[in-house]
C-alpha cells in the first residue's frame, strides 16, 4: 500500500460520516433490501444494492423505481425501512476501531460533529442504540439542510455549529460521494472504505485513503499534542 501523506495541520475538529463509518450499517441494510426483495418475489441481483451505498433515501427509492418500477419499489422500500428500522433500534454494531478513536479524541478535547445522510431523528436514535451519541458536540443530518451530500451543506452546518472555519476540518468518510461533499465544503476528507473499494473516479479526487480507522487515528495522533498556534 502506497504511504498516505501526513495531515497538512492540526485539524481544530474532526467530522464524522455515520452509515458505513462508524456504524456497520451498510451491511443491516443491505441484508434488509436482499430479504425483502425475495419475500417481494423481485428478480434483483444482489450485488445490484451495492449501488445505493451512500445515498440518500430520496435518491435510493429512484434508483430502485427506475429498476423495478414505482409500485414494487414503494412495497419493498417500506418493508425494508420497518426491517432496518427494528434493527438498527435494538443497536447496529460499531465498525472497528472507532470507539478508541472516538475515546481519543474526546480525551485531548478535539470538538466533534456527525455529518450524516440519515435523516433525522432515525440519526440520533441510531447513534444513541449504539452508545456513540454521547461522543459528539453536534449532529447534522440531511434534514437539517436543502441539499443533500454530494452538496456540501450538511458538512458547512456542522462546521457552522462547532464555530470551526471548514477550512480546519478534518472529515472521515467512506463513501465517494461523502468525500465529495467534504471536498466541495474545502475540508479535509481522509476516506475509510466499507463495503466498496474507491474506483479510479473516487482516487483522482485526490484526498487521503486509508484501510481502517486506526489509519485515520494514526494520521491525528502527531497533531494532538501540538498547540493550536495563535
Amino acid at each position: 500500500m502506497a504511504e498516505i501523506a501526513p495531515l497538512p495541520s492540526r485539524p481544530a475538529a474532526v467530522i464524522f460520516d455515520m452509515d458505513g463509518l462508524m456504524l456497520d450499517s451498510e451491511r443491516a441494510i443491505l441484508e434488509s433490501l436482499r430479504a425483502a426483495a425475495v419475500d417481494h418475489r423481485a428478480e434483483i441481483d444482489p450485488d445490484w444494492w451495492l449501488c445505493l451505498i451512500g445515498h440518500t433515501d430520496a435518491v435510493c427509492r429512484a434508483r430502485l423505481r427506475t429498476h423495478i418500477g414505482d409500485s414494487a419499489a414503494a412495497a419493498l422500500l417500506d418493508d425494508v425501512h420497518a426491517r432496518y428500522v427494528a434493527i438498527a433500534e435494538r443497536g447496529l454494531p460499531h465498525r472497528p476501531g472507532i470507539v478508541a478513536l472516538l475515546d481519543l479524541l474526546a480525551a485531548h478535547d478535539m470538538p466533534r460533529a456527525v455529518a450524516t445522510s440519515t435523516r433525522s431523528p432515525l440519526a440520533q436514535r441510531k447513534l444513541e442504540a449504539a452508545g456513540l451519541l454521547k461522543y459528539f458536540d453536534v449532529v447534522c443530518t440531511s434534514s437539517d439542510v436543502a441539499q443533500p451530500k454530494p452538496a456540501p451543506d450538511v458538512y458547512l452546518l456542522a462546521a457552522e455549529r462547532l464555530r470551526v472555519a471548514p477550512s480546519q476540518c478534518l472529515v472521515l468518510e467512506d463513501s465517494p460521494t461523502g468525500v465529495r461533499a467534504a471536498l466541495a465544503a474545502g475540508m479535509t476528507a481522509v476516506q475509510v472504505p466499507d463495503l466498496l473499494a474507491p474506483d479510479e473516479e473516487a482516487r483522482a479526487l485526490g484526498h487521503r485513503i486509508v484501510g481502517s480507522l486506526a489509519d485515520a487515528q494514526a494520521l491525528i495522533v502527531p497533531w494532538l499534542s501540538t498547540a493550536t498556534a495563535e
